[in-house]
């Protein structure tokens, strides 16, 4: 399992949250989906920790990294003496400024931690949720948090070092980024 990202600026205690452009969900089903574990149903949930891994657009394409026990010093350099990045390429920034998401804090009850993957849990049961926190002008929540969003022109260059290195990190919608430069 990954190293835990670091604690951000106003984290709060731990909760489980799920993150949605949707308002108003007032029950969330178990649905088939994510690439890391075999065909089963689950309502997902991501822990407070890692909760700004969602402060984005849904579609928005995205490379988040840190240091772990294992990172080297030469890999800590990709860090630009930041503890956390989260980058985006700069076709994003200004829908991360007009979005809004939906976090839905969902009782810890009834999921289980995800056997690889840290910060994620599963639930097999249908989930109701606590509460519902609307989020806006995502970049300005990073600011808040201490997280530095590193705005890039493509996110491939820096996915290829990140990847090669000894940084923990989560890519998410990828798919979307543009093409790699030749």
């Amino acid at each position: 399992m990954r190293d835990p990202a670091p604690p951000h600026a106003n984290e709060g205690p731990h909760a489980l949250w799920h993150v949605s452009g949707e308002s108003g969900i007032q029950r969330f089903e178990p649905r088939l989906g994510g690439s890391y574990l075999p065909a089963q149903a689950f309502v997902w949930a991501i822990d407070t920790r890692h909760l700004p891994l969602y402060w984005f657009p849904r579609e928005c394409p995205r490379a988040t990294f840190w240091a772990g026990k294992r990172t080297t010093a030469a890999d800590v350099k990709l860090l630009g003496g930041s503890e956390r990045v989260h980058a985006i390429e700069d076709g994003w920034i200004e829908r991360m400024r007009a979005a809004e998401v939906f976090a839905y804090r969902l009782p810890a009850a009834v999921f289980e931690r995800h056997p690889d993957v840290g910060g994620y849990w599963l639930s097999r049961v249908v989930v109701e949720p606590l509460e519902t926190r609307r989020l806006h002008d995502l970049a300005q929540l990073h600011e808040q948090a201490g997280i530095e969003l590193r705005v890039i022109p493509n996110l491939w260059p820096l996915w290829n070092k990140i990847t090669s290195s000894t940084l923990e990190f989560s890519g998410i919608r990828l798919r979307n980024a543009r093409p790699a430069p030749a």
